[in-house]
């Protein structure tokens, strides 16, 4: 991530937004704007997670961004970037002599963590000195990539809502919901900032997670000591750096290495199927024996078809260790062995192997998962249809309800007026345009927030 000091506010936006300042009409005073998550039919996700305002807003927009360093940088840029003087210069100067560089805007904004059906308001920003109306849409560029921790606690949010409804079924209790997927997610990402955002956004719904990233950014911007924990686990290079003929050797350095507490061990260099049969289940069977509830071992495939390959792992181990039957029925290997699927997850392939496993009658508690750039990556901004508009101006102090209505695309029109967040009278969160909402229905936006958990199923807040 770019230093503080070396991030320049000026030069944070679409090039084209520094000539916006000549754009808007005589005498404005006031721009309106919001950001949300439109609605579209059919759409995969009906509902979004809030997160990760609290970060832009301290990294990038608290206190003095505006100095005369970087105002006579961004004069230079612009200069040769557009090869004609269109920055406003002056403009800039303003914000740093009346407001020590801050900047006069306000943010309102729903609770980050909270869900929120598509289509509604989760943020408005205007600006509160006249003089600078332009600033409002000036910061679009940077606060619509909202989208990206929006949209990673969204997905994040849906892993959790399928294995709770499978863990409850096969299991009867949701006891080890929060380790159900790991985050694997770091060096598939396009940059160390995605990493934090994204590693912090699953955090939102579980603690398991190699995203050092993401930990130390709910460390440092949302106050949390430590959000999320992981485990001893070997990679491919730790297996077959000994050697294909001593792949037993390497197995058992691991049960040596970590006695206590749980560790995963990569046993598809060779032969999954060979390494769990000959070697966990036999030549290492007692060793593993030895192991307990805390100490489990966890044996990671991590190749061919996710389902198929689970199944037959799982069933070896059931040949050579044995299994019992849960209090609703379904078959649970022994306490001291699991398993854990890192390779080819996504929402879908693992709706399909819990659902396979239900099948053939296990549960759900066998098997933890790992996601990475289907968590993390394969998302853009048009995943969740997010949006920053203009809704409503204000000229010589008169209000204007403003919006969009493209005819070749109904589902891009924007809303009209000051908005509001509400719960109407059947509970539902709704939207109420034109400024016929009661004010005190928006939250202010929350600076310096505690890193909450408020979704479902999550059942305790950052310790």
């Amino acid at each position: 991530m770019m230093a503080a000091q070396d991030f320049n506010f000026l030069l944070a936006t679409d090039s084209y937004k520094i000539t916006h300042y000549k754009q808007y009409p005589p005498n404005i005073n006031k721009v309106y704007s919001y950001f949300e998550c439109r609605h579209k039919k059919g759409a995969q996700f009906s509902e979004v997670v809030f997160f990760g305002l609290q970060y832009l807003l301290k990294k990038y927009l608290t206190g003095p961004v505006i100095t005369e360093e970087k105002i006579q940088e961004a004069k230079v840029f612009y200069q040769m970037h557009f090869k004609q003087a269109v920055f406003d210069e002056e403009g800039w100067r303003k914000v740093l002599e009346k407001y020590d560089g801050r900047l006069p805007i306000r943010i309102k904004a729903v609770p980050e963590g909270k869900i929120i059906p598509r289509g509604n308001v989760l943020f408005t920003v205007e600006n509160t000195d006249a003089d600078f109306f332009w600033l409002t849409n000036y910061i679009e560029t940077m606060l619509v990539q909202m989208w990206y921790p929006i949209t990673v606690a969204t997905i994040s949010r849906e892993f959790k809502k399928i294995l709770a409804k499978h863990l409850k079924a096969t299991s009867g209790n949701l006891e080890s919901l929060d380790l159900k997927l790991h985050d694997f997610g770091y060096r598939g990402v396009s940059s160390q900032e995605s990493a934090a955002l994204g590693g912090a956004a699953h955090l939102v719904n579980f603690c398991s997670t190699d995203t050092v990233a993401g930990l130390l950014m709910a460390q440092r911007y949302y106050g949390c000591p430590m959000a999320g924990f992981s485990i001893p686990a070997a990679e491919h290079s730790t297996i077959i750096s000994w050697g294909r003929s001593r792949e037993k050797d390497a197995f058992e350095c691991l049960l040596d290495q970590f006695p206590s507490g749980p560790v995963a061990v990569v046993s598809d260099s060779y032969d999954i199927f060979k390494a769990c049969k000959h070697i966990w289940g036999d030549k290492l069977k007692e060793r593993v024996m030895e192991r307990s509830e805390d100490s489990a071992l966890i044996i990671r495939p991590d190749s061919g078809d996710p389902a198929e390959t689970l199944l037959e792992v799982i069933k070896i181990l059931e040949e050579c260790f044995g299994c019992s039957l849960n209090s609703v029925g379904y078959k649970v290997l022994p306490s001291y062995l699991r398993i854990i699927q890192g390779d080819g997850i996504d929402l879908n392939s693992i709706n399909e192997i819990l659902q396979k496993l239900s099948d053939e009658g296990w549960s759900a508690e066998n098997v933890f998962f790992g996601c990475g750039s289907a968590l993390l990556q394969k998302i853009n901004r048009d995943t969740l249809n997010c949006a920053f508009k203009c809704s409503y101006v204000e000229t010589c102090g008169k209000g204007m309800d403003v919006y969009k209505q493209p005819v070749t695309d109904p589902s891009k029109g924007s809303k009209r007026g000051r908005l509001s967040l509400r719960r109407n009278s059947d509970g539902f969160i709704e939207t109420v345009e034109r400024g016929a909402g009661k004010p005190e229905e928006v939250r202010s936006a929350v600076y310096f927030q505690r890193f909450q958990k408020m979704l479902i199923y999550r059942p305790k807040a950052f310790q």
